[in-house]
């Protein structure tokens, strides 16, 4: 099919028309993808994303809008930090912490040492090779994951931290 300039001007270039819809939408009001994109990291980022729906107030007449944030664990392990854009938007106190073993007990046995000694070696091979061709660097995914929920029982909003072996639970007060 050829279209004609007339109407390839009077049809196609109105600002109502696109032959695409911007971004298409479920029948749930949820926009395709947007759900799993937010409660995953994003490869660049080192901390997993919660996404917050409803505005949360605190006693001293702050709140926390609606949004996606990337949330942190503070050094010393007793907050939780929520950040948007690298600029810290809430403190939340940590209530429980577990940080998986299983790893520090397998790096005792030599076997296993010499196997990951092993696969750095290859990934640093293949590094090289994928900066000669001008490829960024593959670098091994960190597991992370990041949930907030409201428990209606106790009037609170848990958090929760997934990253790498290191797990953390925090409690807004409602």
């Amino acid at each position: 099919m050829i279209f004609e300039g007339t109407f390839v001007n009077d049809i196609l270039m109105q600002k109502d028309t696109r032959p695409y819809p911007v971004m298409p939408q479920e029948t749930s009001g949820i926009y395709t993808g947007t759900d799993t994109i937010y409660r995953y990291s994003l490869k660049s980022s080192d901390y997993p994303t919660i996404t917050i729906d409803e505005p949360i107030f605190d006693g001293h007449g702050n709140v926390l809008p609606p949004g996606h944030y990337e949330l942190a664990l503070s050094d010393d392990r007793n907050f939780l930090l929520v950040i948007e854009t690298k600029e810290l938007r809430a403190v939340i106190p940590v209530i429980k912490i577990e940080e998986d073993m299983t790893e520090e007990e397998r790096l005792k046995n030599k076997s296993y040492r010499k196997q990951l000694k092993k696969e750095a070696e290859e990934r640093k091979k293949i590094n090289a090779k994928r900066a000669r061709a001008g490829m960024p660097p593959d670098v091994p995914e960190v597991y992370m994951k990041a949930t907030f929920e409201y428990v209606k029982e106790g009037d609170y909003y848990l958090i929760r931290y997934e990253n790498g072996t290191l797990k953390a639970w925090g409690v807004i007060k409602g």
